[in-house]
């Protein structure tokens, strides 16, 4: 695969010295559909208007190409279906063919930026390559992937050995929350880390479809929902997402509003989750698969009388920044992650019993105007905090700082 990737990539025909060249690793690619990395990559590249810096980003699919998208270079790669060790060898396919690109290519002081800890038992070999090209090795950690009970328990270890090797080896870990960056630094002491907090992003701008466009009237119609009279669960049907404690809680209060829940509803998580708590005799409980059409999903949001989220494995969740920038209320579990995003703007409950079902009785309690505080604070938090203008303007800052210190260098 690699040598036919390396002989359909024509030789460059930018200057290599008058641009900085970043190589984007560990996203599925773009144009995203769905994928915090990717819609990361996305933006990233979209908005960028700093002619100085290259995107090369590898993609995954089907068949073997090259093609550009935002302006950013990008690579496709056929990756075989071998498990769960296919990210390890997509990631190491990638990595390694970019090396190869950069040498064939003459490109000097490339950034390899790596997105997630999965391939850290070869990092010490691929950063010595990094080197010998003039390189940085850039890593963006993402959450704590070795907590995932999904994971066997080999496969967890990995994931921390993994993580470790990765810590140890980057020029600069970029953590897109606090809190992740504090771990790190805690964590790996030892390797006195260079970290950076760069956040995720979201944007406040409302749905382009109308309350009224059959799109969303159908979705109604077909759930057998009306606007804000149900609350809404976002996210992958994966127990660190505590679906179990969400819908046993929201079954302990006698609500008519439904409890509606986008999320891939199969498996052997949702057959246990049946046979303890038998959810599916409280006809208010809706499970309604996946929704991919992001101005859909946007308004549903919008539609939603509040917000639940679960999640408390992994730094800052871009649902939990969809759901502040499209909801007006929103339920959250007391986590660091989720506090640290969340702040003022939102209501927190923990795994404690009774905990959300006192919360959603308290939020029922709420008259319009102390939901519009909330909201109002909420979208204010994501234009402080994270706006994709902003964070794309800290990434060019970060790169361009490589180029210029090269250069530095050199007159030196």
């Amino acid at each position: 695969m690699l040598l036919i990737l390396t002989d359909i990539v024509p030789k460059s025909n930018a200057s290599c010295e008058t641009r900085q060249h970043v190589f984007i690793v560990g996203s599925k690619g773009i144009p995203a559909h769905y994928g915090g990395f990717e819609t990361f990559v996305e933006n990233l590249t979209k908005l960028n208007v700093d002619t100085s810096i290259q995107y090369h980003v590898a993609c995954i699919g089907n068949k073997v190409e090259q093609f550009t998208h935002n302006d950013a270079l990008c690579y496709r790669f056929n990756v075989p279906k071998i498990g769960a060790t296919k990210a390890v060898y997509y990631d190491l396919a990638s990595l390694s063919f970019f090396t190869k690109y950069c040498e064939k290519n003459n490109i000097q002081h490339p950034i390899f930026y790596v997105l997630a800890c999965r391939i850290g038992l070869f990092i010490p070999s691929l950063k010595r390559q990094i080197e010998m090209l003039g390189g940085k090795f850039f890593l963006n950690p993402d959450g704590h992937e070795w907590k995932r009970t999904k994971w066997s328990k080999l496969i967890r270890e990995y994931w921390k050995l993994s993580e470790k090797f990765m810590v140890q080896n980057a020029d600069l870990v970029i953590c897109d929350s606090l809190a992740m960056e504090k771990y790190i630094k805690t964590e790996y002491a030892m390797y006195k880390p260079h970290t950076m907090y760069i956040a995720y992003g979201a944007d406040v701008k409302k749905s382009t479809l109308s309350d009224n466009d059959t799109k969303f009237t159908n979705w109604l119609f077909v759930n057998d929902l009306k606007p804000k009279e149900y609350y809404l669960v976002v996210g992958r049907l994966v127990p660190e997402n505590n679906f179990e404690i969400m819908l046993r809680e929201f079954m302990l209060f006698n609500t008519k509003k439904s409890l509606v829940l986008i999320t891939e509803a199969r498996g052997r998580y949702l057959d246990k989750l049946e046979s303890m708590l038998h959810f599916s005799k409280d006809l208010r409980i809706k499970f309604v698969g996946s929704v991919y059409d992001e101005q859909l999903l946007k308004k549903i949001r919008e539609g939603a009388y509040a917000y639940i989220h679960g999640h408390e494995v992994g730094g800052t969740n871009p649902g939990l920044l969809e759901a502040l920038a499209s909801t007006g209320l929103n339920l959250l579990l007391d986590v660091p992650f989720n506090r640290e995003v969340g702040e003022d703007a939102a209501l927190y409950w923990c795994k404690a019993h009774g905990s959300l079902a006192n919360l959603i009785r308290f939020a029922e309690l709420l008259d319009k105007g102390e939901i519009d505080i909330l909201w109002q604070k909420s979208n204010q938090r994501i234009l402080d905090a994270y706006s994709w203008q902003m964070i794309c303007n800290s990434y060019n800052h970060i790169f361009n700082s490589v180029f210029e210190n090269f250069y530095l260098e050199r007159i030196q």
